[in-house]
C-alpha cells in the first residue's frame, strides 16, 4: 500500500467528474475498477463497492463544501469517522523502493482496507494546516477538487490545459463578437 498523499482523498473523491453536468462521469462502475484504482489484487464485494462509493461521495461532499466555504453536513462527517474507526489503523511502517509507507492488509478485499489510505488523507487533510488550500475547479461544469499549491493560493482551474484553456477561448470568442457587433 502506497503512503497517504494529502490529496490522495481528492483523487478519489475526483474518480466521478463532470459532476456540473446532467450526467457526470463515472470511472468506477464496478468492484474491479476500485480494485484497480487501489492497486488491490482482490476486488471488493459488491455490497463493499457500494459502500466504497458512499465513502467517495461523503468525502467528496466533505471538501467541497470547504471549497465553497460552507460548513459540512455533519451526516458526512459521521461516516468519515465511523469509516476511520472500523478500517485498519496505521501501525506498522514498511521500507519500500520509494521510500516508508504504512502497510495494510488489502488482500480482505473490504472498501474499508482498500480504502485506508485514502481516509487517513482525508482526516489528515480534514484537520491539519492545508485545508484552506483546499479548491473547486471554477468551471461549474466540472467539479474537481484540487489542493492549491500555488504560490499565491489563487489557483482556479483543475488544469490550465482543461478547463482554463477553455475558459480563456470562451473569453476570447465572446470579447471577438463584441468588437465585430
Amino acid at each position: 500500500m502506497t503512503m497517504a498523499r494529502p490529496d490522495l482523498c481528492l483523487d478519489f473523491a475526483n474518480t466521478r467528474y463532470w459532476r456540473g453536468q446532467t450526467t457526470p462521469t463515472e470511472t468506477l462502475n464496478a468492484p474491479a475498477d476500485l480494485a484497480a484504482w487501489a492497486k488491490a489484487t482482490k476486488p471488493p464485494s459488491a455490497r463493499e463497492f457500494e459502500t466504497a462509493l458512499a465513502l467517495r461521495e461523503a468525502i467528496y461532499r466533505l471538501f467541497d463544501a470547504q471549497a465553497g466555504g460552507k460548513a459540512a453536513a455533519p451526516r458526512d462527517l459521521e461516516a468519515l469517522n465511523q469509516a476511520l474507526a472500523e478500517a485498519p489503523s496505521r501501525a506498522t511502517l514498511r521500507r519500500g523502493r520509494d521510500g516508508y509507507s504504512w502497510d495494510v492488509d488489502a488482500r480482505s478485499g473490504t472498501a474499508l482496507a482498500l480504502l485506508a489510505p485514502v481516509l487517513w488523507s482525508a482526516a489528515d487533510l480534514l484537520a491539519g494546516p492545508r485545508l484552506d488550500r483546499v479548491r473547486r475547479c471554477a468551471n461549474p461544469e466540472c467539479g474537481w477538487l484540487f489542493l492549491d499549491d500555488s504560490r499565491a493560493g489563487k489557483r482556479r482551474w483543475c488544469s490550465m490545459s482543461a478547463c482554463g484553456n477553455r475558459a480563456k477561448a470562451r473569453r476570447h470568442y465572446h470579447k471577438s463578437r463584441e468588437e465585430d457587433a
